[in-house]
């Protein structure tokens, strides 16, 4: 098989793959098998070169490097310079170009100051955009793909802002550590026209919302996240109080599992009735609630503590989609003429001088409230009972406040007299509705 001369190997120290002397690379071999063949010349050069070695393995210094000159500076003129305060703007200018026009800048006023405004303008054509996902992207996104295939079980529309504000609020606490779980968290609200508040933690706020929407999985005849204490507390700050003595305290983040697992069986109960339930009494102790309604207050409260927890981690909270924002603001809206003869039952309210509180059905003074931006729209609001019904022939005032400001009074967080952005009529009924609109809030 080998291809030899009468002088020697015709290929010393070469072989294919499966030549096991080939890659020793000295030549002691001819390929053939077990025969060796002669040596090879030894001032012959081997075919394949043995490794370099290094510099640093001689022990030899190492070599001078020569090192480059830094580039010479632009020496540019001053129109060209001011032509160059766009790019260097945008930060399009090469290396050489934005440091002859940083130094020109300390020594040229004018073209500081035009530097100056082009940087502002860059600003605000590239606004820095939040990281958080838009609280309106989850509804979008399921509408298209509800548009493509409807649910064999919808979500009745009244539950919808529910289902959302309890994933937005689980999304939030999704990474929190222990220490996210135990930072302290203040629950504000009005208490016959004054602020209180309550100190807890973020499991603490966990809790409170899982034992008031125990109102709402009783009321539907699920189990009660609170088992035989509920006798002892049929108001929703009762049914904290008495969560918050029998369980671990304080409590930890195991509490997010019981929530969550309760908030899927509320929406998914309500779902199976096919909305017929919407009627259904929830009672909250001193009042009841339309089924329908009690969810939109969840789901107002749920919006409300994510914010309290999202400020008490330092991280930002947008309000809720506009149109969930409007169901609660109208929701609002709606109670205030109960809440309002409920205060002046209690003195609160002075009564209407000269007046007689009208009959049901007829139309009495009105309020209008205008609300402004995010869930905005118009409500009249009728001041002198309940059973009335408000009239535009009948304003007697006239209220506009931005809508995640009235939510934020409605919720207790801001005074009624740093509320209304605009006032105008008759300022005691103006008063009333507002403080009306706070004394809405509870822990």
């Amino acid at each position: 098989m080998d291809s030899t001369d009468g002088d020697g190997p015709a290929n010393p120290g070469a072989g294919g793959p499966s030549d096991p002397g080939s890659g020793s690379g000295s030549g002691s071999g001819s390929g053939s098998g077990d025969t060796p063949g002669p040596d090879p010349d030894p001032d012959r050069p081997p075919r394949i070169p043995l490794p370099r070695a290094s510099v640093e393995d001689t022990g030899r210094p190492l070599p001078e490097l020569d090192e480059l000159p830094p580039p010479a500076p632009l020496v540019l003129e001053h129109q060209v310079l001011k032509s160059l305060l766009g790019a260097w703007a945008l930060a399009a200018c090469s290396a050489q170009e934005t440091a002859a026009v940083e130094d020109h800048l300390g020594v040229c006023g004018s073209c500081a100051d035009e530097a100056l405004r082009l940087r502002g303008a860059v600003g605000l054509l590239q606004r820095p955009e939040s990281l958080d996902l838009d609280p309106g992207l989850r509804t979008r996104v399921l509408d298209r793909c509800l548009d493509r295939r409807p649910p064999r079980i919808p979500i009745p529309g009244w539950a919808m802002p529910y289902d959302a504000e309890t994933a937005r609020l689980d999304a939030l606490l999704q990474d929190f550590g222990d220490a996210e779980w135990h930072a302290p968290v203040r629950l504000r609200w009005f208490d016959a026209d004054e602020a209180t508040s309550r100190r807890t933690t973020v499991a603490g706020v966990m809790a409170h919302l899982l034992s008031v929407d125990g109102l709402v999985a009783v009321a539907l005849g699920l189990d009660d996240p609170l088992g035989a204490a509920t006798a002892d507390a049929p108001t929703p700050s009762g049914r904290t109080e008495a969560y918050w003595r029998a369980s671990h305290f304080p409590p930890t983040r195991s509490v997010r599992t019981p929530w969550r697992e309760q908030s899927h069986d509320l929406v998914r109960t309500v779902s199976f009735t096919g909305g017929t339930a919407g009627k259904l009494e929830v009672a909250y102790g001193d009042f009841t609630l339309p089924l329908h309604d009690a969810m939109l207050d969840r789901a107002f409260e749920c919006w409300v503590h994510a914010e309290d927890i999202a400020e008490a981690v330092d991280y930002p909270y947008d309000p809720p989609s506009p149109r969930h924002l409007n169901r609660m603001i109208d929701l609002a809206a709606r109670m205030l003429p109960a809440v309002l003869a409920h205060r002046r039952q209690k003195g609160l309210t002075a009564p209407a001088p000269g007046r007689r509180l009208v009959s049901a059905g007829g139309p009495g003074r009105t309020l209008r409230l205008e609300i402004e931006g995010l869930g905005g729209g118009e409500w009249l609001i009728p001041l002198d009972s309940p059973a009335a019904v408000g009239s535009a022939e009948h304003e007697v005032a006239h209220v506009a406040l931005d809508g995640v400001e009235f939510c934020q009074l409605a919720a207790g967080h801001v005074p009624p007299a740093e509320a209304a952005a605009g006032q105008v009529g008759d300022r005691a009924a103006i008063r009333d509705v507002l403080y009306a609109a706070a004394s809405l809030s509870r822990m």
